[in-house]
C-alpha cells in the first residue's frame, strides 16, 4: 500500500490556460516564470512594459494565464513585512530568526575552505539530490534525534522546506483533491498546496494536537481526502506541541486509509523545555509519511536550504518534479553547510539559540500575562518561534492591527491561518526576532490598545 500520487504523464508539466478576466494585468506566470511582468530588458530598454504595450496594443489587455492564478493570493505576512522594514517599526510579524545569533565568521571559513579546496566543484552545475555528503549528515541525524531508519537516498535537498511542500503538492494533489489539516495550520502550506487546486478539512485541535476522532470522521467524509498536513513540534501558528498518542494514532490512520502525511518540523530542535518527542514517521510501518526539514531556523534562512526525507520511491517523485522547476539547489551553499558542520558544533551553537529564544519567551509570556486584559487568552510554547493570542469573539485582530501600526508595533492577524476563513479574533506573536527592550514596547503598546476595548 502505497500513499496515492498524481499520475504523471508526459504533458503533466503542462499548465492549462484560461481567458482572463479582471486579472488581465497578470501575464502568463505558467509560461513565464516568477518575473513574468517583466519583459527581457536587455532588448527593450528599461521601460520594457511600455515598449510593449505600445508595440502589442490593445492586445497587450488579451495575455491568458492558467486557472491556478485565481487561487494564488497575496501572502498576508509578506504584504506585513513590507510595512515593518521601516526601523521604527517593532515587528511580531514574521518568522524570522535572530540576526546576531547567524554564525558569520564561521561561515567565512568554510567558505574560504570550499572555494579553496574544491572550488571548481562547489560553482558547478549538481545532481538534483543534493550534496551527498549533506544528505547523509541529516538522515543520521534525523535517525538519531528523531527515532527514523534513513540514509542518504531517503532526503532531497530543496530550498527551504517550502519547497518541499510546494513539491509534494505537484506530486500528490490533483484539483478537487482534499487537504486535511490542523486548524489553524501554517500560511504558507496554504498557499502552496492551494495553488494545485485543492480543498481543505480543518481538524479541530487541542494541548495536544489534532482530534484524532474528527480526523477519522473528515476522511470518511471526503473520498478525495489524498493528503494530511501536520506540524507536530511547537506549530505554527500556535507554538503548541503534540503528544506522543497523538503522534502514534496519526500514524495508524494514515495507514488504515492509506493517506499520505507530510510532518513539517522546521522547529523540533529549539526546545526549551520538555523531552525531545519521536517523529510521527518513526511509527510509520507503510511508508506514507514524509517529513520536511531546514536548516533556516537553526542556522541561516538566507542559504535557502531545506530537506524532504520519506521512502525512497516516493523521494524519486519529488526529485522527477524538481527537476522541472529548478533543476537543483545551490551547489555552494550545501557545500558551505556541509563543512560548517564538519569544522564546528552545530548542537552548541543550537543551543545559544534556545537559551536566546527562551529568555524572549519568557519576556514575552511575562509582558502579555501582565498588560494584555483578563479576557484574552495565549498559549505558552515549549519552544518554537510563536505564541498565539485569542480574542474575545467580538474583537476583530484586523481592527487591532491597524490601531498597533499607528503605534509602530505589528504582527499577524490570525484569520489568514484558517483555510476556510473565520476565527479573525486571533493572531500570531514572533517573540524571536525582536531584542528583549524592544518585546517588552512592543508588547506594552498592544496591550495598551487591547485595554482600549474593555
Amino acid at each position: 500500500m502505497k500513499p496515492k500520487t498524481v499520475q504523471m504523464g508526459e504533458n503533466s508539466m503542462e499548465p492549462k490556460t484560461v481567458q482572463m478576466g479582471e486579472n488581465s494585468m497578470e501575464l502568463n506566470t505558467a509560461l513565464t516564470g516568477e518575473n513574468s511582468m517583466e519583459f527581457n530588458t536587455a532588448l527593450t530598454g528599461g521601460n520594457s512594459m511600455e515598449h510593449n504595450a505600445l508595440q502589442m496594443g490593445e492586445n497587450f489587455m488579451e495575455l491568458k494565464t492558467a486557472r491556478r492564478m485565481s487561487y494564488i493570493k497575496a501572502s498576508e505576512i509578506r504584504e506585513i513585512l513590507k510595512v515593518t522594514e521601516k526601523p521604527e517599526v517593532i515587528s511580531f510579524a514574521g518568522g524570522l530568526p535572530a540576526p546576531e545569533l547567524f554564525p558569520i565568521e564561521e561561515i567565512k571559513r568554510a567558505n574560504q575552505i570550499v572555494l579553496e579546496e574544491d572550488g571548481r566543484k562547489a560553482l558547478q552545475y549538481s545532481t538534483t539530490e543534493g550534496y551527498p555528503p549533506l544528505r547523509q549528515w541529516i538522515a543520521e541525524r534525523m535517525n538519531k534525534r528523531l527515532g527514523t531508519t534513513f540514509d542518504s537516498d531517503n532526503i532531497l535537498i530543496t530550498h527551504g522546506s517550502q519547497q518541499a511542500l510546494d513539491l509534494s503538492g505537484k506530486v500528490f494533489l490533483d484539483e478537487g483533491d482534499t487537504v486535511l489539516c490542523e486548524s489553524p495550520t501554517y500560511l504558507a502550506a496554504i498557499s502552496a498546496f492551494r495553488a494545485y487546486g485543492c480543498r481543505f478539512a480543518e481538524i479541530p485541535t487541542n494541548a495536544n494536537g489534532m482530534i484524532m476522532p474528527e480526523l477519522e470522521k473528515q476522511i470518511q467524509e471526503h473520498q478525495n481526502a489524498k493528503l494530511i498536513y501536520i506540524i507536530p513540534d511547537f506549530q505554527n501558528p500556535t507554538g503548541r506541541t503534540w503528544n506522543l498518542e497523538s503522534r502514534r494514532r496519526l500514524a495508524e490512520i494514515s495507514a488504515k486509509y492509506n493517506i499520505a502525511v507530510i510532518e513539517d518540523n522546521p522547529y523540533g530542535e529549539l526546545r526549551f523545555e520538555g523531552e525531545i518527542l519521536p517523529s510521527t514517521k518513526s511509527f510509520d510501518k507503510l511508508g506514507n509519511i514524509l517529513c520536511t526539514g531546514t536548516f533556516s531556523k537553526v542556522f541561516c534562512p538566507g542559504y535557502r536550504i531545506g530537506w524532504i526525507a520519506g521512502e525512497k520511491k516516493i523521494i524519486r517523485k519529488h526529485v522527477l518534479v524538481k527537476q522541472g522547476v529548478d533543476l537543483q539547489c545551490n551547489t555552494i551553499a550545501q557545500m558551505e553547510i556541509s563543512k560548517y558542520l564538519q569544522l564546528y558544533d552545530i548542537d552548541k551553537h543550537i543551543e545559544k539559540i534556545r537559551e536566546t529564544y527562551k529568555h524572549r519567551r519568557d519576556i514575552a509570556v511575562d509582558m502579555m500575562s501582565r498588560v494584555f486584559p483578563e479576557e484574552v487568552n495565549f498559549t505558552r510554547p515549549e519552544g518554537g518561534l510563536f505564541t498565539w493570542v485569542e480574542l474575545p469573539s467580538d474583537i476583530n485582530a484586523r481592527d487591532v492591527l491597524e490601531k498597533c501600526l499607528e503605534k509602530n508595533v505589528a504582527f499577524v492577524p490570525g484569520g489568514s491561518f484558517f483555510p476556510n476563513g473565520g476565527r479573525e479574533n486571533t493572531f500570531r506573536i514572533n517573540f524571536s526576532n525582536m531584542p528583549e527592550d524592544r518585546i517588552v514596547e512592543g508588547l506594552t503598546r498592544i496591550g495598551g490598545i487591547l485595554c482600549d476595548y474593555f
